[in-house]
């Protein structure tokens, strides 16, 4: 993989995490425009995927490395930061941006699928988290950390019980993390987008029996803006919070839902 790399000053390596597609391959994009080199995670399957992101940061003159791994498993995400960090000299920046998401009734929520949703977005939020401030205490020069909450993680929502509650978790975790790391330099924020057209969105309104097309038209008439935003807006805030500029900034979970109101869809 190192005949791909190109030469030149960077701003540092940054770590992505679900990184194939939607908001982690916008944050990608966006990072390595801010002159970042680019670790890119996803799990085997979406490794076509993030070989065609890959070749889209290159053509930007950075650095790639792809790692692919579960981030539910210890071993993966340790190898994960352990094989960046080898390939591309440090590890500056981790944005825990995997996660999935099941919209269904609380009552008929199964033992397996909260299992899945916890052990995918919170233990992988813990994981990545711990190993990437692991790295950067041994390091020496601080770093950032960002997790990916949702409008969920503020407010309950019907039929999105354990993906909502996997989210006020990471708001928790975050926090603690916050105060952990602070002293070494490293900040650990997160961000909370609402119903940003990606591909777990769409699947989302497939949940909810609804066409992709029918569920953003109605997601729109409930926003205080005249727009849903995009990945790439969600990009461009984690930007800062990666930045020089957002060192004082650390502990929270920062939303950009639009000014929404509750979710109505499924509720008879």
């Amino acid at each position: 993989m190192s005949s791909s790399y190109t030469t030149g000053s960077t701003t540092g390596v940054a770590i992505i995490t679900g990184a194939a597609q939607g908001i982690g391959k916008a944050i990608a994009l966006r990072l390595a425009n801010d002159g970042y080199d680019i670790s890119l995670n996803d799990i085997p399957s979406q490794l076509e995927l993030l070989s065609q992101v890959k070749k889209e940061i290159e053509a930007k003159g950075r650095k790639v490395y792809v790692v692919t791994g579960d981030v539910s498993v210890e071993a993966d995400v340790q190898r994960i930061v352990d094989d960046t960090a080898k390939a591309l000299g440090s590890v500056d920046v981790f944005v825990a941006n995997a996660g999935v998401c099941l919209a269904k009734p609380f009552l008929e929520t199964t033992t397996e699928e909260w299992d899945r949703l916890t052990s995918i977005n919170i233990r992988g939020t813990f994981l990545s988290y711990k190993y990437a401030a692991k790295q950067m205490i041994k390091q020496g020069k601080g770093g950032r950390i960002l997790g990916a909450c949702s409008g969920c993680g503020f407010s309950g929502q019907p039929y999105l019980g354990a993906y909502g509650a996997t989210k006020w978790a990471i708001r928790g975790i975050t926090a603690t993390a916050a105060l952990e790391f602070g002293p070494y330099g490293i900040t650990v924020n997160a961000y909370a987008p609402s119903a940003v057209p990606t591909p777990l969105t769409e699947n989302l309104a497939t949940s909810f029996g609804l066409q992709p097309e029918t569920f953003f038209s109605e997601e729109q008439k409930r926003a205080a803006v005249p727009s849903l935003g995009s990945a790439e807006d969600i990009a461009a805030l984690v930007s800062y919070f990666v930045s020089k500029e957002a060192h004082f900034t650390t502990g929270g979970c920062h939303s950009n839902v639009f000014g929404v109101k509750r979710y109505v869809f499924g509720a008879g």
